[in-house]
């Protein structure tokens, strides 16, 4: 009968067959996956018993939002998880990259300089940093960068680091994920390294750890390595698929408070900022994320298992440990991208009729194809995938609320790519 359903989905015989193969070479790894997702359900589940998260948390405010008994203590359950002094974990917050940049403009002054040890940032923070030309970049403010590719292996420059660190340096920029780039996702253990290693060499060094994509794969979060801020969306992982908006930063108190003086104003803070109607949602969402975040992860997996056995390159590889939900899958022509995110897109229960194409996004600086029918819209923690329509034209695949749908969005993928002549509908070799 699934078979048959399948079938009606849209999924030929021979696509079925070859991933169910798939599928069945991957059941012991997907058992780790849920210890580790089991592990991090007790972590949040205990910091929101230990703040007594009540009924009357998830009520919300209006107005100004004075004294809003669930956003603070939202904000202290978000502290106990990461392990920090304090927490803002704000509606106001619009996305991932508006986080990061009330985090880098909240706490780096005029004279100051900022250093990427890890490459070049995600494209978006681009123009928030001004390596690219933007109204209101930390530029503008009189910051500089500095930046320290990786090594071709993508391991450290240990010594082009050294060197970088400097007198007017304040804060690191750690980004744990890939973004638009096909190097290797950065491992908790290995931020700790880099982060004592930095701390060695200068100790009032703000590190900052750009955790999208990567709360909840492992055990243990940057937070508990030595990063003085982590920050991240809360339509990815921490969201659980339920915050509509959102995002987070968690760290040293002196950090968090001077981010809360940006975001609202100064004398105000973490005071005033109305939670509105979203707090059920982001508490849900939160106890939800560790089993969601899993969902992602096997889906990750399958797809990385799917197309390495086809032949493509891919990122984290086929057997590596995972550190984010992202799946880079190298096509190296832009039908292969293109026809990848249309086959996401007709996966989707939400405009799986839609066809998406590339444009010109705002941020990025080449044409970008993105696939999310999703039920908060541009949420990455739902099955969805994009790319730039640039070289080496890799496709970048994340999300999935269940494993099911996951399953069958890599499956569309697959269909896709043989309709068009892309890949051989032939997998006998493969099996």
């Amino acid at each position: 009968m699934i078979e048959k359903m399948y079938e009606q989905m849209g999924i030929s015989r021979e696509v079925y067959d070859f991933s169910q193969r798939i599928w069945d070479s991957l059941k012991g790894r997907f058992e780790k996956i849920d210890q580790v997702s089991e592990y991090n359900q007790m972590k949040v589940i205990g910091a929101m018993q230990k703040n007594k998260v009540s009924e009357a948390c998830l009520l919300g405010t209006t107005g100004y939002g004075y004294n809003d008994l669930g956003r603070d203590t939202l904000e202290a359950v978000y502290a106990d998880i990461f392990h920090t002094q304090d927490a803002l974990v704000r509606p106001q917050i619009t996305c991932g990259t508006h986080a990061l940049a009330l985090a880098l403009m909240s706490n780096l002054r005029p004279g100051d300089e900022l250093l990427s040890p890890v490459g070049k940032p995600y494209d978006t923070l681009e123009e928030v940093i001004g390596i690219r030309e933007s109204k209101g970049s930390l530029k503008e403010y009189g910051i500089t960068y500095r930046q320290v590719d990786l090594l071709p292996g993508g391991g450290f420059d240990y010594e082009g680091i050294r060197k970088a660190v400097g007198e007017r340096t304040k804060l690191v920029t750690i980004q744990r994920s890939k973004g638009y780039q096909t190097r290797p996702t950065l491992s908790v253990s290995a931020i700790g390294e880099l982060i004592r290693f930095l701390k060695a060499i200068k100790p009032d060094l703000i590190c900052m750890v750009d955790n999208c994509y990567g709360e909840f794969t492992e055990i243990t979060e940057p937070s508990d390595v030595g990063a003085d801020l982590v920050v991240g969306s809360l339509i990815k992982n921490p969201g659980g698929g339920l915050a509509p908006i959102g995002g987070y930063l968690a760290g040293k108190k002196e950090c968090i408070e001077n981010a809360s003086f940006r975001l609202t104003s100064p004398g105000l803070g973490k005071e005033v900022g109305a939670s509105l109607q979203v707090l059920n949602a982001f508490y849900q969402g939160l106890f939800l994320a560790p089993s969601v975040t899993a969902n992602a992860l096997k889906s990750a997996v399958f797809a990385a298992n799917i197309y390495e056995r086809l032949g493509f390159p891919v990122v984290p590889c086929a057997g590596e440990e995972r550190h984010d939900i992202i799946q880079a899958v190298t096509f190296g022509n832009p039908q292969g991208v293109i026809a990848f995110c249309q086959g996401i897109q007709q996966a989707a229960a939400v405009d799986g009729h839609v066809t998406p194409e590339p444009w010109d996004m705002p941020g990025y600086d080449s044409p970008v194809i993105m696939a999310a029918g999703a039920f908060v819209s541009g949420s990455s923690i739902e099955l969805s995938a994009d790319g730039p329509i640039k070289p080496p034209y890799a496709v970048y695949f994340q999300g999935a609320l269940t494993w099911q749908h996951g399953k069958f969005g890599i499956m569309k993928t697959l269909q896709k790519l043989v309709e068009k002549g892309i890949v051989s509908a032939d997998f006998t070799s493969f099996s």
